[in-house]
C-alpha cells in the first residue's frame, strides 16, 4: 500500500522538487534530501553547480524546468551543459577551455611584418602588404608580440 510521504524541510531551504531543496549558507551551495545534505560547493563555483544540476537531470531527479525555476538560470543554459554532460562527462565540465592560437602570424610572417612596422609603416598597410588581418596585428601589438613605431612628423 503507498504511503503519503511529507515533505520535510529545514527553513531556510528553497524547494526544487518535493524531494530535493537547496540552502546558501556561509559562501556555500548545500543541497538537501529530506533533511540529508547530499552535495556542497562555493557559491561562485558555476562548474561545479551546473555539474551536479546537469547529474540530477540525467539521472531523472529533478526536470530541466526544475532547474530553471529554481535557480532562476535560463532554458538553453541548461540544454547546453546537458549536452556537454552527455558527450563528456563530469570530466567535461573542468576541462581547461580551449583557446585558438595565432597560427597565422609564423615565424616568417611576424619577422616580416616587424620590418614593415619599423619601416614606419601603419597597421593597415602593413595588412593590405602581408595578407593578414588588421586585428591580429593590432592584437599582436597589445600583447607585445610585436613593436609598432610611430611616424616622426
Amino acid at each position: 500500500m503507498p504511503q503519503l510521504q511529507v515533505q520535510i524541510f529545514r527553513i531556510g531551504l528553497t524547494s526544487i522538487t518535493e524531494d530535493l531543496a537547496f540552502q546558501r549558507e556561509d559562501g556555500r551551495v548545500v543541497y538537501f534530501h529530506g533533511l540529508l545534505p547530499v552535495f556542497q560547493h562555493d557559491e561562485g563555483d558555476l562548474k561545479s553547480f551546473r555539474m551536479y544540476t546537469s547529474q540530477l537531470i540525467a539521472s531523472g531527479t529533478v526536470r530541466q524546468r526544475d532547474v530553471v525555476r529554481a535557480f532562476g538560470v535560463p532554458l538553453a543554459t541548461v540544454k547546453r551543459y546537458m549536452n556537454v554532460y552527455r558527450k563528456k562527462g563530469t570530466a567535461g565540465f573542468f576541462q581547461p577551455s580551449r583557446r585558438r592560437s595565432a597560427s597565422v602570424l609564423t615565424p616568417a610572417v611576424k619577422q616580416r611584418a616587424q620590418g614593415l612596422l619599423e619601416e614606419g609603416k601603419s597597421v593597415p598597410e602593413v595588412s593590405a602588404e602581408i595578407g593578414v588581418a588588421g586585428n591580429t596585428l593590432n592584437k599582436a601589438i597589445r600583447d607585445g608580440r610585436l613593436h609598432a613605431f610611430k611616424k616622426k612628423r
